[in-house]
């Protein structure tokens, strides 16, 4: 660790960028401290300047110390201000908004789905979802458009498998979204240009020219995004097979599609030489095509960091030196985060730096294991081992996150990357010949048709090895989702094994022993305090879902409606029917719980004639002014109520 610490600088100024964020991530009061400790990192680096010469080596930590402390204020300001920006105001419904579309709109199934930035002063981006007219699909980036305000912020349906969606959009830079009518908002006839939503025009282009390539829906699909980035036509059983056969990172564009881009316009910039002024024209023109493609794209986490890398590495060409390396990964990560520091918490920067960063130590260990005696074998064995170690690096991350591994993804990549490579190449052939069509030549013609079959074959032998991977037997670990804490030791152990197998020595192997014993040890303690089965009301917009939840899995069991469910201890009945309240009792039935369900019109008084309830939960296959109104007369009553929708899901241990 101390060598990496000294060989790699930006390593340095990048840990407390890291700690910043984290700080402002978990302590969200903590904002106020950060003017004072800018002015003291400030301080410490002026002083540095003032001490004698003598004493310099001395004090030589006092101006570290200072960047360090003006680095980490710096990124708890940043950060904290990017997640105001996505936290919205008391929504105010009877005011219209102004509003620029941001991105393509994408077609959901019952409205279209628009990434907005409203106009100041709050100048918050929001999802809105417009009625589907033809007029909404009619939108481009950088229309203005004005609305009635009935953003909301997101939320999550409070249940016990959620996914942190809420979360999720504030990191992604939202601040809520909403529904309007067709009647509630019009295009006012202005445009606002600038570089993000120019490229963005050009990618809504791109994709439909992609459609003259005559391909199947699937194809289409890969295809754009592979390209371009754009996953919107992406089936979700195309994207669970890529996902189950360990190839999911070809949907996401990354150090693999930008080396090949690279390498394309390294090649198209050939005739400027290999040295003089031509060298450096062409290294220049490199780095802006490349930045080009990476705007049109979408600038995600991981082509930034491999733009990053590969503009490092241009740079090291007319240096003569290497631009790839834990110093330049490191590099990548501080740029990108002082700009967008809720990146840290991105899953796609996560595994994108961790799969670098796995390569760059993995990989030259592994390779020293076996010298191939001619090329094709030395691409096969570069191929597998840059495979590997990637995986070695990303697959804890996959578990922490998913819970999910794919086991024969080193098979499957070493058929679908090269495939990868060789589709990319030939879409650019069929990109200039599809542009020359309007020539009418023939030879333009015949060049043209056969890129297309060429690329059409390629792509339906890919899909084809994906979906195979997917169908083979035990082809995805599942359920296996991992704390954090075992993420770092599993981290730790696999590093520092590694380390031992190499090294030979001693400290490495007690530090891989003792990681995996603690791991094995969180394992048991989580296995003897497993949480109990419970009875759970689940909220799921507009149906009624009730299961057993346990090792985080819904267990459905059929319940008849207006029928009694199964408790060891409580009287729980379910009614969903409301001419249930036509019979008479002369006493009334105690209830622990009286969970309703479905009916809009459950009469509190006439409900209470029959049954004497503890409690009453109202499920979310209520519509909504119905599950107000019984709430509001059960508060009235005295009698504890829980709304699902309103305060998530309900759960009772077995």
């Amino acid at each position: 660790m101390n060598a990496l610490i000294g060989k790699t600088p930006f390593f340095r100024l990048l840990l407390p960028l890291i700690f910043g964020i984290i700080a402002g991530a978990i302590f969200p009061g903590i904002l106020s401290v950060s003017l004072p400790t800018a002015l003291a990192g400030l301080s410490l680096m002026l002083l540095s300047f003032f001490i004698r010469p003598d004493d310099q080596f001395r004090f030589r930590w006092l101006f570290g110390a200072g960047v360090c402390l003006f680095l980490f204020s710096l990124s708890l300001y940043q950060f904290r201000q990017h997640i105001e920006s996505a936290e919205l105001s008391p929504p105010d419904y009877g005011q219209y908004n102004l509003g620029v579309v941001l991105d393509i709109p994408e077609v959901k199934p019952r409205s279209i789905a628009v990434n907005v930035k409203t106009a100041s002063p709050g100048k918050k981006k929001v999802i809105l979802y417009l009625e589907q007219t033809d007029e909404a699909r009619g939108l481009n980036p950088g229309d203005e458009i004005v609305f009635l305000s009935k953003v909301e912020p997101f939320r999550n349906f409070g249940n016990p498998d959620d996914f942190d969606y809420a979360g999720y959009m504030k990191n992604k830079g939202f601040a809520g979204s909403g529904y309007i009518p067709a009647v509630d908002w019009q295009k006012t006839g202005r445009e606002t240009k600038s570089i993000p939503i120019m490229t963005q025009r050009f990618r809504a282009k791109a994709l439909d020219f992609y459609r003259s390539f005559d391909l199947e829906n699937d194809a289409y699909a890969f295809i754009c995004a592979l390209t371009l980035g754009y996953k919107v036509h992406l089936s979700n059983d195309l994207q669970e097979a890529f996902r189950a056969s360990g190839t999911a990172h070809v949907l996401a564009l990354s150090g693999l599609h930008v080396g090949i881009i690279y390498a394309v316009i390294s090649l198209l910039f050939s005739f400027f030489g290999k040295s003089g002024y031509g060298f450096i024209i062409r290294q220049w023109l490199v780095i802006l095509t490349l930045w080009a493609f990476v705007f049109i794209v979408g600038m995600s986490a991981s082509i930034v960091r491999a733009a990053i890398m590969l503009t490092l590495f241009s740079w090291g060409n007319l240096y003569h030196r290497s631009g790839f390396t834990y110093n330049s990964l490191a590099a990548a990560a501080f740029l990108i985060l002082i700009f967008q520091p809720s990146y840290l918490f991105d899953v796609g920067f996560q595994m994108s730096f961790a799969a670098v960063f796995a390569i760059l130590f993995f990989n030259p260990l592994l390779n020293r294991l076996y010298r191939p005696p001619n090329k094709v074998v030395k691409y096969i064995w570069n191929l597998f081992c840059i495979t590997t170690a990637a995986q070695l690096g990303v697959f804890p991350l996959v578990l922490y996150h998913f819970g999910t591994f794919p086991t024969w993804f080193f098979i499957t990549n070493m058929l679908v990357v090269p495939l990868v490579g060789i589709i990319i190449y030939v879409t650019f052939p069929l990109i200039i010949f599809g542009l020359l069509r309007s020539l009418e030549w023939d030879l333009i013609t015949v060049l043209y048709t056969f890129f297309q079959w060429v690329e059409k074959r390629l792509i339906e032998l890919l899909l084809r090895i994906v979906y195979i991977s997917e169908s083979i037997p035990f082809a995805q670990i599942s359920d296996k989702k991992i704390s954090f804490l075992q993420l770092i030791l599993l981290l730790l152990f696999i590093y520092s094994f590694t380390r031992f197998l190499f090294s030979r020595h001693a400290r490495p192997l007690i530090t891989s022993l003792a990681a995996l014993l603690l791991f094995q040890f969180t394992v048991t303690h989580k296995n003897l305090t497993r949480p109990a089965p419970q009875l759970t009301v689940f909220n799921s917009p507009g149906q009624s879902e009730i299961a057993i939840f346990h090792n985080n899995k819904r267990h459905f069991t059929e319940i008849p409606e207006n029928s009694f469910i199964s408790h060891p201890e409580k009287r729980i009945f379910l009614l969903s029917d409301a001419d249930f309240t036509t019979y008479h009792t002369d006493k009334q039935f105690p209830l622990d719980i009286l969970i309703l369900s479905q009916q809009a019109s459950f009469d509190i008084e006439q409900l209470l004639a029959l049954f004497r309830p503890s409690k009453i939960v109202l499920d979310s296959s209520l519509p909504r002014y119905a599950a107000v109104r019984i709430a509001q007369e059960c508060r009235t009553l005295g009698i504890e109520v829980h709304d699902v929708t309103e305060k998530g899901a309900f759960s009772l241990n077995f």
